[in-house]
C-alpha cells in the first residue's frame, strides 16, 4: 500500500467522521481491513483502499471507514461507572425529579455498554418498581448498531464482564452463542449518530457515557464536543468517561474526582427540551 494511498484514506476518515487516525496508529488500517480485502477478493488492503478512493463503489467507501471507527467495548468495562449509576438511579427512585430517568449510551459500539447500563437498571427496579427509565443508545457506525439490535453476543464476549448470575438471567442460548433476552432490549433506543453532528434533539439525560472515544478526535473537536455534552445533562446529571479521558485542559463545564466515577455539571446552562 503507498504512502499516499494511506494518507488520503485517513484524511477521508477524518473529513467524514471527525476521527483522527495518528501517524502511529496507521497500522490499524491494515489490520483492521485485512478481513474485508480477503472477503472481497483483493490482493491486499492497498488495492482495496484504491478502489474505495475511486468512489465507484459507496458501499465500500462506507464499510471501511466504518471499520475504522469500531472500538473494544465489553460489558460492564471499568465497573465503577456502573456502581455509580445504580446510586443514582436509587436516588432518583427515592426522590424523582422527572418522570423519566433517561440515559444516553454515545459510542455503544456493537452494545455491550447498554445492555450493561439495563441490566443495572433492571436489578434497581427489583427493589423499586415503579423506576421509569429510557436508554437511548447511539454509534457512528450503523454495522455496530444492527448487531447491537440484534443483541447477539459469542461465548468470548459474554466471558467479558457477564457474571455466571447475570448470564443465566438476561441471556438465552449456549453453545457458543448467546441472545440478550426480549425484556432487556425494551428500554432501549438506538440511533446512528456522529457526535461530531448536531445532537441537541436528543434531549436531556440524567446520565451520559461516552467513554473511550473522545480520544479519536482533535482537541478542538473534544471540547465543542464536551461543551454539547454538558447542555444536554441535567442539573443533577453525570457525564461517564473512559479510565484514561479527562476534561483537563478541555472544558471548565464539569467537575468530580474522575470522568470513570461521573463527572457533575458546573455551569449552568439552560437544558435543552426533553425528547
Amino acid at each position: 500500500m503507498s504512502d499516499r494511498t494511506l494518507q488520503d484514506f485517513v484524511a477521508l476518515v477524518r473529513r467524514r467522521t471527525g476521527i483522527v487516525i495518528a501517524d502511529d496508529k496507521t497500522y490499524l488500517v491494515e489490520a483492521r481491513l485485512a478481513p474485508f480485502a480477503q472477503t472481497g477478493g483483493f490482493a491486499g488492503v492497498g488495492p482495496m483502499l484504491a478502489a474505495v478512493m475511486s468512489g465507484r463503489d459507496p458501499g465500500l467507501l462506507d464499510l471501511c471507514v466504518e471499520a475504522m471507527t469500531t472500538n473494544e467495548t465489553l460489558f460492564f468495562r471499568d465497573t465503577t461507572p456502573f456502581t455509580t449509576l445504580a446510586e443514582q438511579l436509587v436516588r432518583h427512585a427515592a426522590h424523582p425529579r422527572r418522570e423519566r430517568f433517561r440515559i444516553w449510551s454515545a459510542a455503544c459500539s456493537t452494545g455491550q455498554e447498554p445492555y450493561s447500563i439495563a441490566m443495572v437498571v433492571d436489578e434497581v427496579r427489583e427493589r423499586h418498581p415503579e423506576l421509569a427509565v429510557e436508554i437511548v443508545a447511539s454509534d457512528l457506525s450503523n454495522r455496530c448498531i444492527l448487531k447491537a439490535q440484534a443483541g447477539v453476543f459469542s461465548q468470548f464476549e459474554v466471558q467479558r464482564g457477564v457474571s455466571m448470575k447475570r448470564l443465566v438471567r438476561y441471556f438465552e442460548g449456549g453453545g457458543g452463542r448467546w441472545t440478550i433476552n426480549e425484556g432487556l432490549k425494551a428500554d432501549i433506543v438506538w440511533k446512528t449518530l456522529n457526535l461530531a453532528d448536531p445532537f441537541a434533539f436528543l434531549g436531556t439525560f440524567d446520565a451520559i457515557f461516552c467513554r473511550n472515544v473522545l480520544f479519536y478526535f482533535e482537541p478542538d473537536r473534544r471540547r465543542d464536543i464536551l461543551e454539547r455534552l454538558s447542555r444536554q445533562m441535567a442539573a443533577d446529571g453525570r457525564l461517564f468517561l473512559g479510565a484514561s479521558e479527562t476534561v483537563l485542559g478541555l472544558s471548565d463545564r464539569f467537575e468530580g474526582p474522575s470522568g470513570v466515577s461521573g463527572l457533575r455539571r458546573t455551569a449552568d446552562p439552560a437544558p435543552v427540551r426533553s425528547a
